[in-house]
């Protein structure tokens, strides 16, 4: 915040570790809590909290743009802190301390609306502030941004005490704000109170689950210190979206209303804060925001209960800092994940909407889309119907039609082998016995009448009749639902075409199915009619039955014989009841076995006519017919179908913009995200360039490094983008001081090269007066010689030395 309260005093360095998001900890800076008599400003940050606000707040434009689009109505979860806690928990108080600025404070609910707070550290005179809202923009001051927030909120959520989920956002750009973004929503109501709807808490307890649920999400859990924390109602709702507390960060206000016990609450912790506690005193009747800070300081510092909380988890101050730190973990962490999200559904979006019919504009456009259409549906309905290929619907076993087909056609002739008509062991001989008596006259005896087989015959016959039409039925009505599907499947991007479409094929499977079934009508008919195979198997199979006849008929004529008999090829019958009427009953058993010769002659051409017509009606359905009469309905006169498809339905209308629309909401946030992560990048490229004056081990000057490279770091930050957000988040104080240490070797190296050759020098001079072995008077050594051993052996001594201090630095740094 801005704060210019008077000259502040260096704070006392003051660390500690707080668990953030994903399981890492970041290390708090020096707190500015620690100081002798007046607090420190929340303007007056170190320059770590300065170095966050320069690096975080691209990333923060970036979320924020993103936010500003309305990509999560595309179902991208963006990186937000929500500050939710009780009714009159002090919410809005602590915003105030974090923004310097007022915010609608009172009796009841403040907060009617998703309040997003956006605030930027912006050097100027004046603060800017101004909100935005259902497409507006409504620039205002300190002094009047609580009635323009008022009337804002009446107009999104009405003049009365009702509650919308419609955000409104505050933009404060003011110089010392923390870089932060924050949702302050509703505080949490049990007890609705006059002019507030009977729900109230249903609503707000809805808004405050749909914010926090996001993993994304930080969850900023304002507590009174004059309350059990476990029995807060924001406790009970963030434990159920964050059991751990992982993303959880609880601030508690009134610490000076109740300060006893509070340090063993913050230290228990038994409602799982994973982030931590903060103690802060907000701003109280017409303090300033200079004077809360001190009066807060100064409670912490002095009170005899207060003053044992640990430094670093009290005061504003340590809460922005706090706040930025854990917003820099989760900004970097999901921005990366963000911009994929955004690429996967901008690619899913931009194929659907390739997958959509085009516009067509003629007639002839028309034509071509719907022929296209029908030889589609051609080829799968011949793939499926006759081929039996079904790789188009692999996991629909109902459209893997040639298998259904053949269990189907089993099932029927099962039936029809399983049928009463085909168990002659059943009443043995008194069907052929009633129509004997029925059927005689004058004549010659032993001579059996054909119109007494052919009584029996169609008897039988008409008692299954009804089982071969009930299979065709079923058997078109599956391949008539087959018909449909791939059809409307075609053609589902035309919906303006299926209804013609629909009734064509519907109208032509009703005709086949009915041609189908007097085909198998007049099969039956034709059974009826006369008895007649040229199958040897019959002749052979009667001989075969005919041979248990004289036994059988002894076995009638003894009367001591039981009254049951086993026939082979029959099964076990009852003779009691023919020994009254022996005179027939050779005839009778005659014509019995007549029957059962040619009974499995009718049944196996019910089955294999039937079967081999389907065959036929399939294929001249599937390569003529289905083609001819959809055409017909569509194209002909009546049927007005290619005009339909030159005019796009309201649905397929609709859904084209929605598609549009997103696609153009993704295109523009990819491209949003891009620019600011260029300028990121670009901006810190131009920060890590070599310093000039440095020389590299060509001796050119031209920001080498002490190796001799060419700015390695500016062409990592080119390649990788955003690798400087990665070291920052990670230990940004470890890396200044490894920078400030390799300076200090680099200067060591420097002074101990420069003592070196200065020795070196002054070795190699000319000894005056003192003669060598070569009586010359340069340089030379006491016993002649040139002096060219001892001092070259201690310089590379001492420059081998050096480069070992400089690679233990380095190796140090790199740890």
């Amino acid at each position: 915040m801005s704060e210019r309260g008077g000259k502040s005093p260096t704070p006392k360095p003051t660390a500690s570790l707080v668990p953030c998001f994903g399981g890492t900890n970041l290390a708090l800076s020096p707190t500015p809590c620690d100081v002798e008599g007046d607090a420190l400003p929340l303007s007056a940050m170190d320059p770590l909290t300065s170095s966050y606000n320069d690096k975080i707040r691209p990333l923060l434009d970036a979320v924020d743009k993103l936010r500003n689009l309305m990509v999560m109505k595309e179902g991208i979860q963006l990186p937000t802190i929500v500050v939710v806690g009780d009714q009159s928990s002090g919410k809005s108080s602590v915003l105030e301390s974090l923004a310097g600025i007022s915010l609608p404070r009172g009796q009841g609910i403040c907060t009617r609306v998703p309040l997003i707070m956006r605030l930027q550290n912006h050097p100027c005179d004046e603060p800017q502030l101004y909100l935005e809202f259902e497409g507006k923009v409504v620039h205002s001051d300190e002094e009047n941004i609580v009635v323009a927030i008022a009337v804002a909120t009446n107009e999104i959520a009405g003049g009365g005490k009702g509650i919308s989920n419609t955000p409104l956002t505050l933009v404060v750009k003011k110089d010392g704000v923390p870089d932060l973004t924050m949702v302050d929503l509703p505080g949490i109501t049990r007890v609705p109170v006059h002019g507030q709807p009977e729900n109230i808490y249903e609503q707000v307890s809805g808004m405050i689950m749909e914010y926090i649920r996001p993993e994304e999400t930080i969850i900023l859990n304002v507590l009174s210190a004059t309350v059990d924390f476990s029995t807060c109602e924001s406790i009970r709702m963030s434990q159920m979206v964050d059991k751990k507390g992982e993303r959880t960060l609880a601030v508690v206000t009134k610490c000076d209303k109740n300060p006893e016990g509070l340090l063993e609450k913050v230290t228990a912790d038994d409602v799982n804060i994973g982030l931590g506690y903060v103690c802060v005193r907000n701003r109280i009747g017409e303090e300033t925001y200079d004077e809360a800070r001190v009066e807060e300081h100064r409670l912490f510092k002095t009170h005899p209960l207060l003053s044992k909380i640990d430094e670093s988890t009290v005061g504003i101050p340590v809460l922005a800092r706090r706040l930025m730190q854990v917003q820099a973990t989760i900004v970097a962490k999901c921005l990366p994940d963000i911009v994929n999200k955004i690429s996967e559904k901008l690619n899913a979006n931009v194929v659907l909407l390739q997958s959509m019919p085009k516009n067509l504009s003629s007639i002839a456009e028309a034509m071509t889309a719907f022929m296209q259409i029908m030889g589609s549906a051609k080829d799968s309905l011949r793939k499926i119907l006759l081929r039996g290929e079904f790789d188009e619907y692999p996991d629909e076993k109902g459209m893997h039609c040639t298998a259904r087909l053949v269990e189907m056609l089993d099932r029927y002739s099962d039936k029809l082998q399983k049928c009463p008509e085909s168990n002659f062991a059943k009443d043995f001989l008194l069907d052929e016995l009633e129509v004997l008596e029925e059927i005689k006259g004058i004549g010659l005896p032993n001579f059996l009448p054909r119109v007494a087989f052919l009584a029996c015959l169609q008897r039988k016959i008409g008692r299954i009749s009804s089982t071969p039409v009930e299979f065709v039925s079923n058997v078109w009505e599956y391949i008539g639902g087959v018909v449909l599907k791939v059809l409307m499947q075609y053609s589902e991007l035309y919906p303006q075409l299926q209804n013609t479409t629909r009734q064509a094929a519907q109208s032509l499977m009703a005709k086949v199915k009915e041609r189908a079934i007097g085909h198998v009508v007049e099969i039956v008919q034709m059974e009826k009619c006369t008895d007649f195979t040229c199958n040897p198997e019959y002749m052979a199979e009667w001989n075969k039955l005919m041979e248990k006849q004289v036994v059988f008929l002894q076995h009638i004529d003894d009367p001591s014989e039981p009254s049951k008999f086993v026939l082979e090829g029959i099964g076990e019958v009852d003779v009691e009841k023919l020994r009254e009427r022996r005179h027939l009953v050779q005839q009778a058993f005659d014509l019995r076995m007549r029957m059962v010769a040619y009974w499995k002659t009718v049944l196996r051409r019910l089955v294999d006519s039937v079967a081999l017509h389907l065959l036929f009606t399939v294929q001249g359905l599937v390569n003529k017919e289905l083609e001819d009469e959809v055409v017909s309905q569509v194209v002909g006169p009546q049927g007005g179908g290619l005009q339909r498809m030159l005019e796009e339905t309201p649905a397929v209308a609709a859904k084209r913009e929605k598609l549009m629309r997103s696609i153009s909401l993704l295109k523009e946030s990819r491209e949003a995200v891009a620019q600011i992560m260029d300028r990121v990048s670009t901006a810190d490229m131009e920060k890590h360039q070599p310093a000039e004056g440095v020389k590299g081990g060509g001796g050119s000057n031209h920001g080498q490094g002490l190796h001799g490279g060419h700015g390695e770091a500016s062409a990592c930050s080119r390649s990788q983008g955003r690798w400087w957000f990665k070291s920052w988040t990670g230990s940004p104080r470890r890396t200044w001081r490894s920078i400030s240490l390799l300076k200090e070797s680099r200067e060591v190296v420097a002074q101990i090269m420069d003592r070196v050759s200065t020795a070196d020098m002054e070795k190699h001079q000319p000894a005056q007066g003192v003669k060598g072995g070569g009586g010359s008077n340069h340089g030379q050594g006491l016993h002649g010689g040139h002096g060219e051993l001892t001092s070259p052996v201690r310089f590379y001594v001492f420059l081998f030395l050096c480069c070992a201090f400089v690679c233990l630095v380095l190796c140090f740094c790199r740890w």
